[in-house]
């Protein structure tokens, strides 16, 4: 039994109205038809920051802004072992996502979100990015 591949991953946060976007993993890849907060490998000389700019890219054609870490978590999968930060940030005005490589997105409240199959590590994660997004934007409200 060789060494598990360790992955270095981050996912996008992205909140708009008080509802969070989610991506629907495709046939074909690990975890397909589960959900997840949109992101993925980040390439070698590559931050967080890039890769999570590059992916919102690639994968909705989106632009982002106010880029700030909000939870990590390291979850072993039977095949390989994913260490995945999720990382806050807003839509770039004028900017929609796009589904370029999920079966589909969509924007969920905080009480759908349990409701949905997510992909584990991002299961893990869910109470700490629900938490967060509500200090954050308490805070926000209280800087208006």
């Amino acid at each position: 039994m060789g060494m598990k591949q360790r992955l270095e991953v981050v996912g996008a946060v992205v909140r708009r109205d008080g509802r969070f976007l989610l991506g629907q993993r495709p046939e074909g890849k690990s975890q397909a038809g589960r959900w997840e907060f949109v992101g993925g490998k980040v390439e070698a000389g590559e931050t967080l920051e890039e890769a999570l700019a590059r992916e919102c890219r690639e994968e909705l054609a989106l632009e982002i802004r106010g880029v700030r870490v909000c939870a990590a978590v390291t979850h072993e999968y039977p095949d390989r072992i994913v260490h995945l930060t999720l990382l806050e940030c807003v839509p770039a005005p004028g900017s929609e996502p796009v589904a370029l490589e999920h079966r589909r997105i969509g924007w969920f409240s905080p009480e759908e979100i349990p409701g949905l199959p997510l992909s584990a590590a991002d299961a893990a994660l869910l109470p700490s990015v629900l938490a967060f997004s509500e200090d954050a934007s308490t805070e926000r409200e209280n800087m208006l």
